[in-house]
Order: structure tokens, then sequence, then C-alpha cells
């Protein structure tokens, strides 16, 4: 169940944002008349009109010149300079910002980018290898994301970075560079991939520790949140005043969101994006992964990615709405008559036949394959079909030019670069390839019980390796390092003992 976002339009289409029905909280620092301030957490001094327009962006800038006037403008002491690791968690250095744009060089180790969820570095295993000297990474910055970060006390700015080696090369095997390989891919090709991410998650009370169960959280009401409410606006106004500090948060940042719903879990809500580029709309889910967090934290509460949080409850998904679109912008996956083309289903049966192998990139942990199970919402297959939530990969009701498949599969927990490059390759290896779907489903496709995925992590694993296609689609070294750095996972896992494990082996066996 979601709200879906609007079908694909060219890029230069109006960007409508949303609004909140009440109207915006008068402070003691607004103007009189209730103007609020310009751009950022600090009310600015008014400009000559030839002010530059960049100065006014709450997002990005072109050149490092143009980025030591923004952070001028806007007294930022210090920068982050961030990068998504395999897991998607920010890595990275803070700086004061005059030093940011004095041309000094970034760097971190590469093992970095090898080690596992819990902060261990695996055995070598297949084809996964350590660098012999862990030599030095290089965090070169992508200025069109330079954005403050709303919730620091000190004026403090964001910017996410690419890395290469020393002699300046991409760093195949990290998740950003990742996923340009894979659009580079298209754009070879004279294509154009559109993404929309829709994001679910969980609030829960604070637990510290982890031997127990996360359990919802108290709402403005006083009583802890049910289940069962999915698109109720009274479940979303429950955590009203933290809603208005994600949406705040989020404009400042330049972070456009489309809708926000409340989802059948019990304070579970989703978080629908704008369709776009998809580096543009990776970069975007990793600093909503974060900014959700801090707002959650602010009110005493947590906000978490698991595919499956709380027994019982529904897992939380990372949908992925996907078209294609030509150097002119029109969609591949309709021809002039407005009939679907031969490459929308060559896509869909590129999505049958390697996503199953790639499952691994949009499940990547022991607990995302606790919401791939039968008796859930979530798909247990790799079917397809028109409108039909129970498939794999679900074709929305649509115009020619908005025609679009959604993949139900990947989990929220998913890093979002690797989930967007897995399930984009897999599309684009149909279509180079002419891959024939089999015939769309009507009928719950996941009401016989079986499962046509794997079934676990280290099944996942296997069957990632053993696709060929991958080695060149996403590189060798990626499929080498993602995979040892899973079975690592996988090991460490298995040393923990489950409640489960206590209640029913402890005095029965």
């Amino acid at each position: 169940m979601s709200e879906r976002p609007r079908p694909p339009k060219p890029d230069n289409a109006s960007s409508a944002k949303i609004r909140r029905d009440k109207p915006k909280k008068r402070t003691g620092a607004e103007p009189a008349g209730g103007a609020s301030p310009a751009p950022g957490r600090f009310a600015q001094p008014r400009e000559p009109a030839g002010r530059r327009a960049f100065l006014d962006a709450r997002r990005g800038v072109s050149t490092m010149g143009e980025a030591a006037q923004w952070l001028q403008a806007r007294r930022i002491e210090d920068i982050e300079c961030i990068t998504p690791d395999l897991a998607g968690v920010a890595r990275g250095k803070m700086m004061p910002a005059k030093k940011f744009t004095g041309n000094t060089s970034l760097a971190l180790p590469s093992a970095l980018f090898m080690h596992t969820i819990s902060g261990e570095y695996p055995d070598e295993t297949g084809t996964f290898r350590y660098s012999p000297n862990d030599g030095d990474l290089k965090l070169v910055p992508d200025l069109s994301t330079l954005a403050e970060v709303p919730w620091e006390s000190d004026p403090t700015a964001q910017v996410i970075c690419d890395l290469v080696d020393t002699s300046g090369q991409a760093v195949d095997y990290t998740p950003r560079n990742v996923l340009k390989r894979v659009v580079s891919l298209y754009q070879e090709r004279g294509w154009r991939p559109i993404v929309a991410p829709e994001i679910e998650f969980y609030l829960v009370s604070k637990n510290v520790d982890p031997d127990y169960p996360l359990t919802p959280p108290v709402g403005r009401s006083g009583r802890q949140i049910s289940g069962g409410q999915a698109y109720s606006i009274g479940g979303v106004n429950e955590f009203d005043e933290l809603i208005d500090d994600i949406y705040h948060f989020s404009d400042a940042q330049g972070l456009e969101i489309d809708t926000l719903i409340h989802e059948d879990g019990a304070a579970q809500l989703e978080i629908n994006l704008r369709h776009g580029d998809p580096v543009q709309l990776a970069d975007q889910v990793f600093m909503f992964k974060r900014t959700i967090r801090e707002a959650a934290l602010k009110h005493d509460i947590y906000a978490t990615f698991m595919a499956k949080p709380i027994q019982g409850q529904p897992g939380s998904a990372l949908h992925i709405h996907q078209s294609v679109v030509d150097a002119e912008g029109r969609n591949v996956f309709s021809l002039p008559d407005g009939s679907p083309s031969p490459l929308f289903f060559h896509f869909i049966g590129g999505m049958q036949r390697y996503v199953p192998a790639a499952l691994v990139m949009m499940a990547p942990y022991v607990n995302s394959y606790r919401r791939l199970t039968y008796g859930m919402s979530a798909p247990t297959n790799s079917a397809w079909g028109y409108d039909n939530r129970t498939t794999a990969f679900r074709v929305p009701t649509s115009d020619a030019a908005g025609r679009r498949v959604e993949n139900r599969l990947p989990s929220s927990d998913a890093n979002p670069y690797l989930a967007l490059a897995a399930s984009l390759a897999c599309g684009w290896l149909g279509m180079v390839n002419e891959a024939q779907p089999d015939q769309p489903t009507d009928k719950t496709a996941n009401e016989d019980g079986a499962i046509s995925l794997p079934r676990g992590l280290l099944e996942a694993v296997a069957a990632f390796e053993a696709e060929e296609a991958f080695g060149d689609v996403l590189s060798r070294e990626f499929v080498g390092t993602y995979a040892g750095i899973k079975r690592g996972e996988f090991e460490t896992f298995m040393q923990v003992i489950s409640p489960w494990e206590r209640e029913f082996l402890l005095l029965n066996v």
C-alpha cells in the first residue's frame, strides 16, 4: 500500500512542493507581518537586485568559488564531507569551511569500504581481497549536493563526495560509483533512466538494550500507536511536530517530498520522492535517512529503516518506480501510438531474469529476508502484472508518457545507490539482450505459499556471484568485495543466540 508518484514528465516540468495544511508558526525572529526569513536557518540582509541566484539556492553550486561565497553568505563554520559506505552509512571528515575552500586534499583508507555493518573486517573469501597497503582513497566533493545541516546547533554545511584512487580513477566498489557506472551504460545507448523512490520506515520508542523487542512510540494522544492505520490522517497527526521538523529540515536542504502517508504498520510512515535522475534521487534518499533519524531523535524517539523491525508487523520497503527516456525525453516504454514498446517488455523480462540474482543488493541483511516471507504484504515472487501489488514488478496505471515499472522487492534497509544500481542494471540487461517476460498476472501472486527468490543471505550471495553478467555491468571488483562483506556479516550473525533458540531448544532438546 502506498501513494504513487506522478508519472514521469520532462525535467523542465514545474515542481510542485508539498504544503502543510496548517499555517507556519510565528517566532520572535520573524519580521512583522509574518514574512519568513531568507532560505537557511539565518535571516540574511537584503542584497542588491543583481544578487546572483546561486547564493539563494538551498542546494548545490557550480564552482568552488561559488561555494566559498555560498558558505560565507550563511556564515557556515564547519562542513561535513561525507560519502556512503557499502551499508549506506555516512562516512567522511569534518573541517572548517575556510579550509574546505582552500584546495585541501581529503582522503579515507580503502579498508573503510570493506567492513561489515558491525564494524568488523571479514576474512578474504572468493574473490574478495583487501588492498595490501590499505592505501588512501581521495574524496572529491560533488558541489551540486552542497547544503546546510539544519539540525546542527552551529552553522554547518554538508557535501556528498565521490571516491577516486591516487591516480584519479573512480573506485569501482564504492556505491555512488557503482550507480554512476550503470547510468553510463544507459547513456551509451542514448537512454536516460528516470526513477522515483518510495521509502517506508518505523518510528519506535527508544531502545537501549538490544535484547528487548522494539515497541511503537506514544503519540500526541498519549497512547501507544497501533497498526492498521494505512493512509490515516489521524495516524500522521499523532506525530505532527516531528513531521513538521522533517519538512523544515528537508526544505532547508533543498530536498523535495512529494507525499507523506501513514502505512499499515504501527507508527509506520512512507515518504515518496519526485521522479528524476537516479544519482540525484539516491543522494536524496541518503540525505532523507539522515534527516528523518535526526528529526526523530529531537523528539526522543528512533526512526528505523530495518526491513522487519517489529514481529507481526509489516516490513518496510524501498519501492522503485522506473522508466527510460530517449535524448528527446520520450518514454521508450511507449510507441508513438501509445501502446507498450518491445523495450518495455524487454525491461520487465530483464527484471524477472536477473533480479533474483541481484536480490542481495536490495535485501542486504539477514533481517531483510524476514520481510520476504509468505503471508506478509511483501512480494515473494518474480511475477509481474498491471496494477497488481502482489507481484514483484508492478506496472501502475498511467498514460503512455508515464508508463513505468515499479520494483517492489527492495527493502528500506538497502543502500539506495546499490538498490537503484541493481534494479536498473537488471532492466538494462533485459533491454540489450531482448529478454522476454512471461505473461502478466491479475491474480494474487503469492497466495500459493511458493517463494521464487533466495530465502536467506547466503543463498542470495551465491546467486549474486554466480551471475556472470554482473561482473561486466557492476564491475568484478564490486561483486567480489560486496559478496565477501555479506558472507562476513552472516558469520557475525551466526555468533548470536536468538530468543527463539532459548525458548524452544533450551529445555526441549
